[in-house]
């Protein structure tokens, strides 16, 4: 069996493209070691059919985090024996790169988002340099290069001139939900539930208007369910006199127990803002995982999602932000049967067209040439 290390900073036990990823390897008789770092709060990881590392660090964020991290990281790849490479994100890229031209051990780099032009660096233009320098340095010396999908892809095909390999994270159709009840997961059996999920509830997010748009509806409950940079401040404004009671927080948790919750919910929101590139050609997880729920969707007219909800009619495109005109929407949605039936007959359609099995593919033909 060939050997191959796949760094990550996420936390292992809930990056699910990851896990696919690591499994496919698995599947193609890769002997996989998943890399990655411990924090705090972190799940315990689950049964897997490859192996885990979680290197405990000094630092948990900023610069002296990715410092460390790389170096550490690069001292592992070092001293562990591998055929192959996986770095995913730029935030991992530099050490597997030196890793790789220390040790001529071939290299594939995942990239999940247009990391550069996210919201955590279009306003730092220091930082943004920085990890810019690092990127164009790299970038053209890779042979594989894998994003999540076409837009991003072409996005990267302009500015360096190399191909990029299009994979989506999408649930596999294998992928059982959890049948729970709404008694059994402690939510109200007589309200409607919208959920918003995600393991990065951040800034720009739209969270915000979420939860200002409950002032407006009644028998509703907001379901936020996940982690994030804006968790603490998205609770206080819950408490707000007119929102209280509506909302309802759950921790990040395991993907299938997230799952059966999304299950249960009538409306899945997906409201990332048009600030930076990343966002507006952003195509999150949490749009597939409410496909394969079967929920109808309202997100912002961002392309990429916007293709998918369109093309499959699965729900409504919001060109607002405002609380007022998104509980509009959210109310139309929940109550509207005569559109819900036919949401529920596109969302069929993608749940069976869109599965892992489709995008893995891609992988299986990349990885064949390292096998």
């Amino acid at each position: 069996m060939k050997s191959v290390i796949v760094s990550v900073t996420n936390d292992l036990s809930t990056d699910q493209r990851v896990d696919k990823v690591c499994r496919t390897l698995t599947s193609m008789d890769f002997k996989v070691l998943l890399v990655g770092r411990w924090l705090p709060g972190c799940l315990p990881m689950n049964d897997r059919p490859y192996g885990t590392h979680r290197m405990k660090l000094l630092f948990r964020r900023g610069p002296l985090f990715y410092a460390e991290y790389n170096f550490r990281l690069l001292l592992f790849l070092l001293f562990h024996r591998c055929k192959l490479l996986v770095s995913n994100d730029l935030d991992t890229l530099l050490a597997n790169f030196i890793a790789h031209k220390l040790k001529n051990t071939p290299l594939i780099y995942d990239t999940h988002e247009y990391y550069t032009e996210t919201p955590e660096l279009v306003n730092r233009p220091t930082v943004q340099h920085i990890w810019e320098r690092i990127e164009g340095f790299i970038f053209p010396k890779l042979r594989d290069i894998i994003t999540v999908n076409d837009s991003i892809a072409g996005l990267y095909e302009k500015k360096y001139g190399k191909a990029v390999h299009v994979v989506r994270n999408i649930p596999l159709s294998s992928a059982a939900i959890i049948k729970a009840s709404r008694q059994g997961l402690e939510l109200p059996e007589n309200k409607k539930i919208i959920i918003l999920q995600g393991a990065g509830l951040n800034v720009q997010r739209g969270a915000e208007e979420a939860i200002e748009a409950m002032k407006y509806l009644k028998n509703t409950l907001l379901l936020i369910a996940g982690s994030g940079d804006v968790i603490q401040s998205l609770k206080i404004m819950a408490a707000q006199p007119e929102i209280s009671g509506k909302v309802m927080f759950r921790d990040k948790m395991p993907y299938a127990q997230l799952m059966a919750y999304t299950a249960n919910a009538d409306l899945g929101l997906t409201l990332d803002k048009d600030t930076n590139l990343n966002y507006h050609f952003s195509l999150p997880n949490k749009l597939f995982d409410y496909i394969h729920a079967r929920i109808p969707i309202l997100a912002s007219n961002l392309p990429e999602i916007a293709r998918i909800i369109n093309d499959y009619n699965i729900g409504r495109i919001s060109d607002s932000h405002d609380p007022k005109k998104l509980a509009l929407l959210m109310e139309e949605m929940l109550h509207n049967e005569t559109e819900r039936y036919k949401w529920k007959e596109g969302l069929i359609r993608a749940a069976r067209e869109l599965t892992w099995e489709n995008e893995e593919k891609v992988l299986h033909k990349i990885y064949a040439r390292y096998a």
